[in-house]
This record gives C-alpha cells, sequence and structure tokens, in this order.
C-alpha cells in the first residue's frame, strides 16, 4: 500500500478507530450502570425494549435475534435468563406449531420501565461518558464519514433474507 494512499485514508481510519473506541466506552458505562442498578446486562434492555415496542409486545423469536444481531443459540440463552427472571415468556404461535414468541410480561415491562427512568436519568449526571464519545467523535466530523456510520447502521444482519 502506497503512503500516499496511507495518508490520503489516515483522517478516515482515525475517525473509525475514535468512533469504535467511543462506542465501546459508552457501550462499558451503559451496561456496568444497569447491571449495577436493575441486574440488567445492555442487551437485556435492548432486547426488553423491542419486544416493549412490538405488537402485543412480542415478536417470533427468530426476528428478535436478527433484530439484535445474536445468533438464534444467543437469543436462546439470553431469552433464558429473562425468562427465568419472569420478565419474559415463550409463547406458542396458534396457527404454525413451529413459530414461537417472546413475550415481554407485564413483570418485565414494570422492570424495564424502571431501568429506563434511572438509566435516562445517570445519562443527565455531570461526568457522563457520552462527553467522552463526543469528544472522541468531535474532531473528525466529516461528511464521508457521517454518511458511511448512516449507511452501516441501516444495514441488514447478514444472515436476514430479503422479501
Amino acid at each position: 500500500m502506497s503512503t500516499q494512499l496511507l495518508a490520503r485514508e489516515g483522517a478516515e481510519i482515525e475517525a473509525f478507530t475514535a468512533l469504535l473506541r467511543a462506542h465501546a466506552a459508552t457501550t462499558r458505562e451503559f451496561n456496568a450502570d444497569l447491571v449495577a442498578d436493575h441486574g440488567l446486562t445492555i442487551n437485556d434492555y435492548e432486547v426488553m425494549l423491542r419486544l416493549a415496542h412490538a405488537p402485543d409486545r412480542r415478536l417470533r423469536r427468530v426476528d428478535l435475534a436478527e433484530e439484535v444481531f445474536l445468533t438464534p443459540s444467543g437469543i436462546t440463552r439470553l431469552l433464558a435468563g429473562l425468562e427465568h427472571s419472569g420478565w419474559v415468556e415463550r409463547v406458542s404461535c396458534a396457527s404454525d406449531a413451529r413459530v414461537t414468541y417472546a413475550q415481554l410480561t407485564e413483570e418485565g415491562l414494570e422492570k424495564l420501565r424502571a431501568a429506563a427512568k434511572s438509566h435516562v436519568a445517570s445519562r443527565r449526571k455531570p461526568g457522563f461518558r457520552l462527553i467522552s464519545f463526543i469528544r472522541y467523535w468531535q474532531p473528525f466530523r466529516e461528511p464521508r464519514l457521517a454518511n458511511t456510520v448512516e449507511s452501516i447502521s441501516s444495514l441488514k444482519h447478514p444472515n436476514s433474507v430479503s422479501a
């Protein structure tokens, strides 16, 4: 690879590295707060949020796995913990015995509401790491990278099937 090419792409690579570091830092902080305050991981929280926003507060397990970028076995393990706690339940499909749903229970909805309330409040505290995220990202605000990040966020999981 030529030095000229590396120099030209250097700023974009630095920006992408900064984005990864900022994402990792904020994700670790979100997760630590949720575990300490509510006994939920950030993945638990995301799954419960997605279920809360779904019709009847339920999704097919396979669709939920795709939405949160987990494998079928990964979503099974995650849901097992939520089911054990009584926050999510497994529901059979009346019209197709091969289909099972994950459904947020009333207890799960209450748990999510409590977690969301303190989660949002903690984001407003002085010293929240999002400031670090912004600090990492600020010097690298350039249109091509912003477009790239936007494109990445709209991608489907590599194993998803298009209709």
